[in-house]
């Protein structure tokens, strides 16, 4: 069984840091650390650079934004002032321990937090994973029972509340995707209008209601107990958090959510292993969260396109900083292919009224 801790490895060239400076930061921030750091990297991430930080067997996350950053992106910053908001009412955050917007240390604004050493889950469940189907299944509802937790937080203390802009979360978001996209595009790209089109005309008049939402939520940023692999101890990748509609949430984490019927092409971008037996379906997770929440869905379509078409957008965005030669991360360089498939999965969506 491998855990969390295990998925780091050597520095890419491109991405590596001034070791000096950050342990002299490091231990002026953060009292008892002792000894040399060594560094390794996290190699599952494909926007951000995540970083393991080891002094003996004290080991610290280290987060900074990318090369090349989209203006207004990868806020390092506010993703640590987010965390530290919700920590007291969502005891899965990881603690901060440290941050810095001196972009002299690391070459970009950064924050440390604690490191959880627990499970992640990517594609596939890793060999000897100790579960059976009745055991996924419990898994698979108790990661969807933290969001449905995290989504009930009361959401008007101060530090909250502040997360937010208000009412027009919609609006806002289909005006800032669209607006990505287009600065996203690279040669050959198809530029979905009819895409765009179909949610400008389908998107909804208001929010479903406002609530602290993740805006990322997946497995592989959900942290597993290693004694208990179907309890929960950490959720991560809070860049995108924000007061928000909670369907925008779920149709984003549905975007991710291949099924063990799905098409070969669709299995092929999959990142997480719901396609295992145990696991819900798509139409399984609506019906738990409609059940759990009570709250109407609607016509869901908008949701489940929009959190397609969203992920689309991150996907070129990223291949775009392949192309310029802003990373040489070869797992980007079939980024372009994962986009087209995506394409055409926002269309036979669109077509199907929804695949849900």
């Amino acid at each position: 069984m491998t855990n969390a801790i295990a998925d780091a490895r050597a520095v890419r060239d491109e991405d590596r840091l001034d070791t000096a400076r950050l342990d002299a930061y490091l231990k002026s921030a953060i009292p008892g650390l002792q000894g040399e750091p060594a560094l390794r990297q996290f190699q599952g991430g494909a926007s951000n650079l995540t970083y393991l930080v080891s002094y003996g067997d004290r080991n610290l996350v280290l987060r900074r934004a990318p090369a090349g950053a989209a203006a207004g992106a990868h806020d390092m910053l506010r993703e640590a002032g987010v965390m530290a908001a919700l920590k007291p009412s969502f005891t899965y955050v990881p603690a901060i321990l440290a941050r810095s917007d001196d972009a002299s240390i690391v070459g970009a604004p950064f924050f440390a937090m604690e490191c959880l050493p627990g499970i992640i889950l990517r594609s596939n469940l890793p060999a000897g994973f100790p579960l059976d189907a009745a055991g996924v299944r419990k898994l698979c509802t108790n990661v969807l029972d933290r969001l449905i937790e995290l989504q009930g937080i009361d959401a008007t203390q101060p530090a909250l509340a502040a997360l937010g802009k208000g009412e027009g979360y919609v609006e806002r978001q289909f005006g800032g995707w669209t607006s990505r996209w287009q600065r996203a595009q690279t040669e050959g790209t198809d530029a979905c209008e009819d895409v765009i089109a179909w949610l400008a005309a389908t998107r909804p008049k208001q929010d479903s209601r406002l609530c602290v939402i993740h805006n990322d939520y997946r497995f592989d940023n959900v942290v597993l107990d290693p004694a208990d692999p179907t309890k929960v101890i950490g959720v991560l990748d809070w860049e995108m958090a924000t007061l928000g509609d909670p369907l925008m949430d779920l149709g984003g984490s549905l975007a991710y959510w291949v099924e063990a019927g799905d098409e070969p092409a669709f299995q092929a971008v999959r990142r997480q292993p719901t396609h295992a037996e145990g696991m819900f379906t798509r139409r399984e997770v609506l019906a738990y969260y409609v059940d759990k929440t009570g709250m109407d869905t609607g016509d869901f379509a908008f949701y489940e396109v929009f959190g397609l078409f969203r992920l689309m957008v991150i996907a070129q965005q990223i291949y775009r900083r392949y192309v310029l030669g802003q990373t040489t991360n070869e797992q980007f360089a079939s980024l372009g292919v994962m986009v087209g498939i995506l394409a055409r999965r926002c269309r036979e969506t669109i077509a199907a009224g929804g695949s849900l």
